[in-house]
């Protein structure tokens, strides 16, 4: 009976969420995915303050290479997870797969608070974080795309925005813990898990799926023409609906029974592949500035308080950079702004080196932060333009986990050229890898149309 009384008040928000109106279901799904990607991969853009604390304090005995090595397995697995849930979303659904992963997640963030030595925290905060949140991160994109799919671009940009914007909060909120109130690392990482908590609550509640199945979508035609995939699959209250964000208008239809089978067709595109192998090599040297740009400010002569706070900086100017691209690539085109985005963060992340001083650095940062951002915001949205809208979480998960090898092998292949050559050799893997990437996700682009002014 007690179990059954509690769970009565937990159905009934469940009941009211499923039943909301599709504008409000939209929006409450794009709530709950903010701030699904804020506790998720904003935790683990504040990885520059743990790398750096790690390295002066808790594990000062080991390498950065080594240090760097707990966040890309972090990384890693929620890239290389993202693979798992997206099909799983596809045939089950979001509250299943946010539940496990938000409880996997609060495990690893209590148990890393116990940690003290370099192979506990390798397995908590490296290993079982990044299981968890690979269910909480992939989630709520496909969801939000299936909800949005004429404004998938902004949704998705809106959605990633959490991470920047928790790429804000986590490194100040650390560094007031940390360094100027001194509470240890045990206790900051208990504030954290209690933090995340209610968050992961309301995500669980908020993120769901749109109430009725899409109808075929031959007889829709695509935004600037033409026919594209997953853009015709689902019918959008774009043109002319009650919320202008999500599918038709509720018809009363009841979907098919049993569960959707999983389609893999998307895989064998050659748009999509080389969509994969362009961001896969992009994402080589994206996370370097991100886990290194507080050691760099503190080799600089720059206090490790200050160094914190440029982590902040450059999510901040990101959050701005996941959102603007965001709303320019649904009018001129997912894959051209990706491309462009791409091409210019590896040219900033040239010149990494030439900032010197406090005002350069900010700069710098600012710059990489907003350039970079829609490299990840628009991931997703370009795996999903080419995917029939049944299989987009598959195309999503399945891209990310493409990305995921190089989350893995990138930062510590940087720790390695840092400790060889200087931060001037790793502004060249920076820039060159992102250069490299640019050029192939725009190959991916022109199999679609030769012409460069069309919106793709």
């Amino acid at each position: 009976m007690p179990n059954q009384s509690t769970s009565r008040p937990l159905a009934s928000i469940f009941h009211l969420v499923a039943n909301l109106q599709p504008s409000l279901r939209a929006y409450s799904a794009l709530a709950g995915g903010f701030l699904a990607l804020f506790t998720t991969v904003g935790f683990l853009n504040a990885y520059g303050v743990f790398q750096a604390y790690y390295q002066s304090d808790l594990l000062r005995e080991q390498s950065a290479s080594a240090i760097s090595w707990i966040g890309s397995v972090s990384v890693f697995l929620l890239y290389l997870g993202s693979g798992l849930a997206g099909p799983l979303l596809d045939r089950f659904g979001p509250t299943r797969l946010l539940c496990v992963g938000s409880a996997a997640l609060l495990v690893a963030v209590f148990a890393a608070s116990w940690c003290s030595q370099y192979w506990q925290l390798f397995l908590a905060q490296g290993v079982l974080l990044g299981l968890g949140m690979s269910l909480v991160f992939c989630t709520p994109l496909g969801v939000v795309m299936r909800h949005m799919p004429r404004r998938r671009g902004l949704a998705v940009g809106v959605t990633i925005g959490g991470a920047s914007i928790g790429g804000v909060v986590w490194p100040v909120l650390l560094q007031r813990l940390l360094v100027e109130h001194q509470v240890g690392f045990a206790w900051s990482m208990r504030v954290v898990g209690f933090v995340m908590v209610p968050l992961l609550g309301v995500v669980c509640l908020t993120v769901v799926e749109p109430r009725t199945k899409p109808v075929t979508g031959e007889s829709l035609s695509a935004p600037g023409g033409g026919s594209q995939g997953a853009e015709t699959d689902a019918p959008s209250l774009d043109s002319g609906a009650e919320d202008g964000m999500t599918g038709a208008k509720e018809t009363g239809t009841k979907p098919p029974a049993g569960r959707p089978k999983m389609d893999f067709s998307v895989l064998r595109k050659p748009t999509y592949i080389l969509l994969c192998v362009g961001l896969a090599i992009a994402f080589l040297g994206w996370f370097t500035p991100i886990f290194y740009i507080s050691a760099y400010a503190v080799a600089m002569g720059q206090s490790s308080s200050t160094a914190f706070y440029l982590v902040a900086a450059l999510n901040a100017a990101s959050c701005f950079g996941r959102i603007v691209p965001g709303y320019l690539a649904d009018k001129y085109g997912h894959y051209n702004i990706l491309t462009i985005s791409t091409l210019l963060s590896g040219v900033v992340g040239f010149t990494w080196t030439a900032a010197v001083s406090l005002g350069g650095l900010i700069a710098w940062a600012l710059a990489y932060g907003f350039v970079s951002g829609a490299v990840v915001s628009l991931q997703a949205a370009c795996a999903g333009k080419v995917a029939p809208h049944r299989s987009q979480g598959t195309a999503v998960g399945f891209m990310m986990a493409c990305v995921s090898v190089s989350a893995l092998i990138g930062t510590p292949i940087s720790g390695q050229i840092l400790s060889h050559s200087g931060y001037l050799s790793l502004s060249i893997w920076t820039g060159t890898t992102l250069v490299v990437g640019a050029a192939v996700v725009g190959t991916a682009r022109l199999l679609e149309s030769k012409s460069v002014t069309v919106a793709f």
